[in-house]
């Protein structure tokens, strides 16, 4: 079993015991927290619901992030995903949520947010963390790491902690 399967099963037996749910908000991952997530027989348990917003649009629409956010400071900013993760916890009723806004690559980048360039965040309805990341590889490598430290952090989140690396 690889590590993204167990960290994906952890987080199952951790939000059965909190009888809490996860939902997800997406947009480099394309769904593979989502996916990880449901690999686990009995995810429907803890899995509320998975938005895949990959376009700023659907991000307005589907999470209610607000469109002058992206002007201000752009889809991959920690305002971006910190607004999508409390959208995707309020639409779904989840008590937890993880965000992610990323340039996977290979193009996309800029000097201020070169390829890797990642932020997270991670919700529980009280308090909202949220974290840059610069991951390195290829396109997905990047998203592989993105998932994993969307994983891990959850399950911090969900054991009383600070999700945030470090």
């Amino acid at each position: 079993m690889d590590s993204i399967t167990q960290l994906a099963e952890r987080l199952g037996a951790a939000l059965q015991g909190l009888r809490a749910q996860v939902s997800t908000a997406e947009s480099c991952t394309g769904g593979g927290i989502a996916e990880a997530i449901t690999r686990i027989a009995g995810s429907s348990a803890w899995f509320e619901a998975g938005y895949i917003t990959y376009s700023n649009t659907q991000k307005t629409a589907q999470l209610g992030v607000s469109p002058e956010l992206f002007v201000r400071v752009g889809a991959v900013s920690r305002e971006v995903v910190e607004a999508m993760a409390a959208g995707a916890r309020q639409r779904s009723g989840a008590r937890f949520a993880v965000a992610v806004s990323g340039v996977a690559g290979p193009g996309g980048g800029s000097p201020e947010k070169p390829v890797g360039t990642v932020w997270l965040a991670w919700a529980d309805g009280e308090r909202c963390f949220a974290e840059r990341c610069q991951f390195t590889g290829d396109r997905e490598s990047v998203r592989r790491q993105t998932v994993q430290w969307a994983l891990e952090g959850l399950l911090r989140l969900a054991a009383g902690e600070n999700p945030e690396r470090g």
